[in-house]
């Protein structure tokens, strides 16, 4: 693995739960991990429960947009975090994959979003232990 592990976040849509996963990977890693954050059919906007959500914790994502998965993202990743994509989502042979089941945040009001944002939060800080790239 490299010393700076890659962590690709990867959903369909790349408006909710990926995004809330490389905003608190950052976060927590404050530059000891490389992050990507995309879609295999991403929206047009982030959710706004979502972006209001992340903001009660104090991290803006507002700026941030939907992005499409490229090849090369996947090619570099160390750990790909697939987030209820299932057949939708690519496989990339000798990587490896963690797939977290989490309640999609589309639709959903607010107190089900922050339940969503609070489980990705807990994944991502025991992910980021795991690799060595929390930021302590």
């Amino acid at each position: 693995m490299n010393p700076r592990p890659e962590i690709l976040f990867l959903c369909v849509h790349n408006a909710g739960r990926s995004q809330m996963a490389a905003a608190f990977a950052r976060e927590l890693g404050a530059g000891r991990v490389v992050i990507h954050s995309a879609g295999s059919a991403p929206g047009e906007t982030l959710n706004p429960a979502v972006v209001a959500a992340m903001t009660e914790l104090g991290l803006d994502i507002s700026a941030e947009s939907p992005r499409r998965l490229t090849d090369q993202m996947a090619r570099d990743a160390d750990v790909i975090v697939t987030m209820g994509c299932g057949d939708a989502c690519p496989y990339y042979p000798g990587k490896r994959y963690d797939d977290w089941e989490l309640t999609d945040p589309a639709g959903q009001p607010l107190d089900v979003v922050r339940a969503v944002r609070d489980e990705i939060h807990a994944r991502v800080y025991a992910l980021l232990r795991e690799l060595g790239a929390l930021a302590e």
